[in-house]
């Protein structure tokens, strides 16, 4: 096992955190040169398809891009690959997990216009960690080299972090990027998003990147959010029911029939992998207790 779960007395002090148990990296599964970058937000939010899109619109700028699903859903890449393929524990399982005898081909999925697909699945129900499922999936990466001719790697992770385990990729990330919408629910997740980032930045190289806000006509609540913490809105993406017939499709954004609007949230992905591509600055936002969230948003 590459990721290990350590209970705070046994360290003697919580470095992630005020968690009672922490998901810790192995020091020898680094990903590498990739640029990496890990996409958190409220469940049902769009972070697949922010992702999927954003995967596509780097591969639009020639980079070699590979994108890992953490959820056991799997259903990160199946815009890209047209079917929801097999995640790395249901192959590992399949080989009463001898890692060995796995080949390249039975784990990483080739999408559209290029990108590579691996979904990492999650532990069954009740049981297992998060952590080790994304610590087996970089081990396999590394063993086959998959991450030595890789430009952009990207973690689209489930939900909200609720765990040190789905935090795991927080290890691995240069920078974290939260998709919103511009309503309490989904600012109240990106605040504990926030927290959570801020606990990993401690030990990690981790910053956030920025907020990508989706589904949203306007962003007056996330601005407000934003002012009041210290982070930057990096795209916006509206509530375009062409966006919801694109995955109905198994499509991404990219292979749906040209019109203004569709060249206009492609042209928005195009400007946010450039911006991510360039570098962005480290943000290091203040989270905010629950009631000062409570307080903040809302009309007057």
């Amino acid at each position: 096992m590459n990721t290990t779960t350590v209970p705070v007395s046994a360290i003697g002090r919580r470095p992630d955190g005020d968690g009672s148990l922490q998901v810790h990296l192995d020091p020898n599964l680094r990903i590498g040169t990739a640029k990496v970058f890990a996409v958190y937000g409220k469940g049902g939010i769009g972070k697949s398809t922010t992702s999927s899109n954003l995967s596509v619109a780097f591969s639009k700028l020639g980079k070699r891009v590979l994108q890992i699903g953490c959820d056991p859903k799997h259903d990160s890449t199946f815009t890209l690959t047209k079917r929801l393929v097999p995640t790395v524990i249901d192959v590992l399982e399949s080989v009463d997990f001898h890692a060995e005898e796995l080949r390249t081909e039975d784990f990483v999925y080739e999408g559209y216009n290029g990108v590579m697909c691996v979904e990492a699945g999650g532990p069954p129900a009740g049981t297992g960690c998060g952590g080790y499922v994304v610590g087996q999936t970089v081990k396999l990466l590394k063993e086959h080299h998959l991450l030595d001719d890789t430009d952009v790697v990207i973690f689209d992770v489930l939900g909200d972090v609720v765990c040190g385990g789905f935090a795991a990729p927080l290890q691995h990330a240069e920078r974290a990027l939260v998709v919103t919408a511009n309503d309490f629910d989904s600012i109240f997740a990106m605040n504990r998003i926030v927290a959570a980032i801020r606990a990993k930045s401690k030990n990690y190289a981790v910053r956030l990147g920025g907020v990508v806000a989706n589904r949203s006509a306007a962003t007056d609540q996330i601005e407000k959010f934003n002012d009041a913490v210290g982070l930057k809105s990096l795209a916006r993406f509206p509530d375009l029911d062409v966006i919801r017939r694109s995955r109905l499709k198994k499509s991404t954004l990219f292979e749906m029939e040209p019109s203004e609007e569709v060249e206009a949230v492609q042209a928005e992905y195009l400007q946010l992998a450039r911006r991510l591509w360039d570098g962005t600055d480290p943000l290091a936002p203040e989270p905010l207790k629950d009631r000062e969230i409570f307080d903040l948003l809302g009309f007057d």
